[in-house]
């Protein structure tokens, strides 16, 4: 005589898929972050992004690079809840998000505050933030005309 078999799912089954769905979603949150992080001008994106909202054109200037890479950056930030944008007229703004997207971006936004000061390339890039901004003052004067 053949012995049936119950293949419902027991209490304990579904605590165990419904942690592991949480634990993937956990762990692919962080690698999010984390990969977002990995690159230098990205970095760099977010330490100047500490000093103010920015639009692309001003970091293309402090980065010197070109528009379509700064905007692939801005997207793996965006995307990784690191920063966040809005629109003002034809301007994409960006800033810094406050994190509530993912944890993993609120801590290390908060730990990346305390690091890098003291680099030379963070510290030429502040430098350039008002030349950045002066450019971004011209481009709209000029489409203004």
């Amino acid at each position: 005589m053949a012995r049936s078999v119950d293949y419902r799912l027991t209490s304990f089954d579904e605590a165990y898929i419904f942690q592991k769905n949480d634990l993937e979603s956990d762990m692919k949150a962080f690698i999010r972050v984390m990969k977002a992080l990995s690159d230098p001008n990205r970095v760099a994106v977010l330490k100047i992004l500490e000093q103010g909202e920015r639009c692309v054109c001003e970091i293309q200037y402090l980065l010197e690079l070109a528009q379509p890479t700064v905007s692939k950056h801005m997207k793996i930030l965006e995307e990784a809840g690191l920063v966040k944008r809005r629109r003002q007229g034809t301007w994409i703004l960006y800033s810094l998000s406050n994190g509530e997207e993912s944890v993993y971006a609120r801590t290390m936004l908060d730990q990346l505050k305390g690091w890098l000061g003291n680099d030379p390339a963070v510290h030429k890039m502040t430098q350039g933030l008002p030349y950045a901004a002066a450019l971004r003052s011209k481009k709209s004067a000029k489409n203004k005309r």
